[in-house]
């Protein structure tokens, strides 16, 4: 049962976002910078950063979503993003994601878990500083939208796979700033 009524069906964050549109905004241009702009690492590789962190800050809903449309960008499709969530198991992605993802880990456990031997592997396996930064940010940033939507006990979906399905089908087609729980002025 959720801690607070937002006045709306909507489930997890979308529903959290329709109740206080003001700051909907800045959390929705926050996800499209992290996710969605051009950058060093692929849409998917971000994505799949985002699903890893709130994989394992125990998010259902954020894991969902961001999963699936990390599948979408990425080679191997939801096979490659199961392994990487349910095993830990990085071995089918380039070595860079391997060791940005144990970064993103380290990060999910505490910012100064981060180690200056996780940084020294990840740019061993070709990371540059920019995609270090952006790893911590996401998963940082992930961090913050896991404990929002759990801090309140936003509701799960009916069908959280269908659910995360059309989410994604909304995300790839428009961001987040204009996709999901978006309630622009």
């Amino acid at each position: 049962m959720p801690h607070i009524d937002v006045g709306n069906d909507a489930p997890g964050i979308i529903g959290l976002m329709r109740f206080r549109p003001e700051t909907a905004a800045p959390l929705n241009d926050l996800a499209d910078a992290l996710l969605r702009t051009p950058g060093p690492l692929s849409r998917g590789e971000r994505e799949l950063i985002a699903s890893y962190v709130s994989h394992g800050n125990g998010c259902a809903f954020c894991t969902g979503g961001h999963s699936e449309v990390a599948a979408r960008e990425l080679e191997g499709g939801m096979p490659a993003v199961r392994r990487v969530l349910d095993d830990h198991d990085f071995s089918g992605l380039p070595e860079k994601i391997g060791a940005l993802l144990a970064i993103a880990g380290l990060v999910r456990k505490g910012g100064k878990e981060v180690t200056e031997e996780a940084v020294a592997a990840a740019r061993k396996a070709g990371a540059t500083d920019v995609e270090i930064h952006d790893t911590v940010l996401i998963a940082a940033a992930f961090c913050m939208y896991n404990r929002y939507v759990d801090g309140l006990a936003a509701p799960l979906p009916a069908d959280p796979a269908s659910y995360g399905r059309q989410m994604a089908d909304r995300v790839v087609a428009h961001g987040y700033a204009n996709g999901p729980g978006a309630r622009r002025a």
